[in-house]
C-alpha cells in the first residue's frame, strides 16, 4: 500500500468514523408506536388459539358389509382442527366461527399468557359460522370491545390477528376493501360481509377484525381461494345479534317476517317505471305477521334490506336470516314511483303454523303413537306422496334430529324452513330408509 505509516494510520481512522457516522442510531420507541401497535399491544391479549379434537370412525380396510358381518369394529382415529377467537367478556365468553368447533368432541383454549383452557360450547349457528364458547378462569381474563360494523368506510384501515397455520399471534394490516359483500363457496351463499385486502389464512378463522381505535368490527371467517388479498369478515353488528342470541338461548331463533318474494321480471320492472337491475317482488304476505304490520304489500317491489341491496329471492332469504326473532330492521321498498323505507320487527316462527307448513310443503300430517311419531296422512301429489310415502310410515328423524314427538316434529321443521331440502328417515316394517325431499 502506497504512503507512509502516518498516512495509513490517518486514512484508517477516517474510514471508522464514516463508519460509526453511518451507524443507525437507536429509534425512539414512542415515535415507532402508531395506532396498529397501540391496539395490538392492548387487544392482543384478548385473542385466544383454539384447537379442536374430532374422533372420527375408519372402517376396517376392505370393509363395508363383511367388516360389519363379521364384527369388526370400526377404528376411531383423532383429528385435530385449529382456529382463533377473542373474549368478548370478562366472564369467559368466546366469540369464534362455527366451522373452527363443528363435530368437535374436545375444545381448548390456549390464552396469550400461555395457559390453557378447556372450553364449553355455549351455542353454535352454522348458517351464520358464528359459535360462542365459555371458559373458566380464576383470574380475570382480557377482553376485546365489540363495536359497530354500521360506519365502516371503504378503505378504512383495519388489523387482523389470529394464529394463521398455527402460527400464534399473528398481526397483519390492511384496509376494508367492501361491504355487503356476497360470495358463494361449497354451494352456499354467504351474504353482507366485510371484504378485506389485509392477509387472512387457514387458523386465522374466528380471529376479530379491528378497526384502529380497537373495537371488532368484524370476525374473520374466510377466504378467498381464487384470489389473493382478498378475504371476509362477519360484521360487528350481526355477531352482536346472533351471539346476544346463542348466549341466551343457546341457538338462534330465526327472524320471521311472513312475506314471500319472486324474481323481477324486466317487463314488470319497466312497467313500475325501475330502472335497475336489482329488487324483488312481494308475492304474498302472510295476515298479521310483521310485515304486514310494517305496512308491506303485495305488489311492492324490494330494493334493500338493512341498507344493503337485494339482488334475487335467494338473497332476500338470506338476508333475512342474518337477524334473529327480536332485531328490527329496515326495508326500503318502491311504490308508486317513489322509494320509502319501512321498519320490520321480526318475531320467531308461530309454532302453530308448522303444522301448515308441514303439509304444504312435504305434504304430511303426522301423529305420536307409543313413544314414536307416525304419519297420519298424506297429500295427494305432494312431495312425500311422489316418493312413495304412505300413511302408518314411522319418521325416525328429520336433517338428524330425532323424532320423539309431535312437538319435536314441529321444531325441526321450523328449523329447517329456510332450507331447500330436508333428509328424513322413514321407518317401513323393519326398513329404514332414508330420503330427501323438496322443501
Amino acid at each position: 500500500m502506497a504512503g507512509t505509516l502516518d498516512e495509513r494510520r490517518w486514512l484508517a481512522a477516517v474510514c471508522v468514523g464514516l463508519l460509526l457516522a453511518a451507524a443507525p442510531g437507536r429509534a425512539d420507541p414512542a415515535r415507532r408506536r402508531d395506532a396498529v401497535v397501540e391496539v395490538v399491544e392492548r387487544v392482543g391479549p384478548a385473542v385466544v388459539y383454539i384447537g379442536t379434537e374430532q374422533r372420527v370412525e375408519r372402517r376396517w380396510r376392505g370393509g363395508g358389509p363383511l367388516s360389519d358381518f363379521f364384527g369388526v369394529p370400526p377404528e376411531r382415529d383423532t383429528v385435530e382442527g385449529l382456529g382463533s377467537g377473542v373474549i368478548v367478556d370478562s366472564s369467559g365468553l368466546i366469540v369464534t366461527n362455527d366451522h373452527v368447533i363443528r363435530g368437535a368432541s374436545a375444545i381448548h383454549v390456549v390464552l396469550a399468557d400461555g395457559r390453557q383452557l378447556d372450553a364449553d360450547v355455549i351455542g353454535s349457528d352454522a348458517d351464520n359460522d358464528l359459535a360462542v364458547l365459555r371458559v373458566q378462569s380464576r383470574s380475570a381474563l382480557p377482553t376485546a370491545r365489540l363495536g359497530t360494523s354500521s360506519d365502516l368506510m371503504i378503505g378504512e384501515r383495519v388489523i387482523a390477528i389470529g394464529s394463521p397455520f398455527g402460527l400464534d399471534k399473528t398481526v397483519t394490516t390492511g384496509v376494508v376493501s367492501a361491504k355487503g359483500r356476497s360470495f358463494k363457496a361449497e354451494d352456499r351463499i354467504y351474504n353482507d360481509f366485510i371484504q378485506t385486502d389485509a392477509a387472512i389464512n387457514p387458523g386465522n378463522s374466528g380471529g376479530p377484525l379491528l378497526n384502529v381505535d380497537g373495537d371488532v368490527i368484524g370476525i374473520n371467517t374466510a377466504i378467498y381461494a381464487n384470489g389473493q388479498g382478498i378475504g371476509f369478515a362477519i360484521p360487528a353488528d350481526k355477531v352482536r345479534r346472533i351471539v346476544a342470541e346463542l348466549t341466551e338461548f343457546g341457538k338462534v331463533r330465526p327472524a320471521w317476517v311472513g312475506v314471500n318474494v319472486a324474481a323481477l321480471s324486466r317487463r314488470t320492472a319497466a312497467r313500475l317505471g325501475w330502472d335497475r337491475k336489482h329488487g324483488v317482488m312481494v308475492a304474498d304476505i302472510e295476515p298479521g305477521s310483521p310485515a304486514e304490520k310494517a305496512g308491506l304489500k303485495r305488489g311492492d317491489l324490494v330494493a334493500e334490506v338493512g341498507g344493503t341491496r337485494v339482488d334475487s329471492a335467494e338473497d332476500f332469504d338470506t338476508r333475512i336470516r342474518g337477524y334473529t326473532a327480536r332485531a328490527s330492521f329496515p326495508v326500503t321498498l318502491f311504490r308508486d314511483g317513489a322509494m320509502r323505507t319501512v321498519t320490520v320487527s321480526p318475531v320467531e316462527f308461530p309454532r302453530s303454523l308448522a303444522d301448515a307448513l308441514a303439509w304444504d310443503r312435504l305434504g304430511v300430517r303426522v301423529r305420536a303413537v307409543d313413544g314414536a311419531l307416525v304419519i297420519s296422512s298424506v297429500r295427494r301429489g305432494s312431495p312425500s306422496d311422489q316418493v312413495g310415502l304412505e300413511a302408518g310410515d314411522g319418521l325416525l328423524r328429520i336433517n338428524g334430529q330425532r323424532m320423539r314427538d309431535v312437538e319435536t316434529f314441529r321444531e325441526a321443521l321450523v328449523a329447517a324452513r329456510t332450507k331447500r331440502s330436508v333428509l328424513l328417515l322413514v321407518q317401513r316394517g323393519r326398513a329404514g330408509y332414508h330420503l330427501t325431499l323438496p322443501f
